[in-house]
């Protein structure tokens, strides 16, 4: 049973920084790809970043690209998201996400285990 568990949201000025992290448990191989994901209200869920586990491939929305990071430590099972320089329109909950497989997929229906979420709200 794959579970995933976020931290690290919070309240922060524009300009600011946070740091996501998603505990998992139940991966047992590399054969993941795991992402992070967010739903601003009245919008759709998007794909923000993701890393194919069994390499350093990662890819990004274009929108947060120069800003945020994605890494992953193996030896602590965690995902983190590192952003910087925050915007107003970076304000959503923040969804840690995995699916089986090597295949890049930026539909969330793709991805069969998410966890709870973390809410990030940027104020100007």
């Amino acid at each position: 049973q794959v579970q995933l568990v976020e931290s690290g949201g919070g309240s922060v000025q524009a300009g600011g920084s946070l740091r996501l992290a998603c505990g998992y448990f139940g991966i047992s191989n590399s054969n993941y790809y795991m992402g992070w994901f967010r739903e601003a209200p009245g919008k759709e869920r998007e794909l923000v970043a993701s890393r194919y586990i069994g390499s350093r491939n990662t890819t990004y929305a274009d929108s947060v690209k120069g800003r945020f990071t994605i890494s992953h430590d193996g030896a602590k099972n965690s995902l983190y998201l590192q952003m910087n320089n925050l915007k107003p329109e970076d304000t959503a909950v923040y969804y840690c996400a995995a699916r089986f497989g090597f295949i890049f997929s930026s539909q969330p229906s793709a991805f069969r285990y998410w966890g709870q979420g973390t809410r990030v709200t940027v104020s100007s």
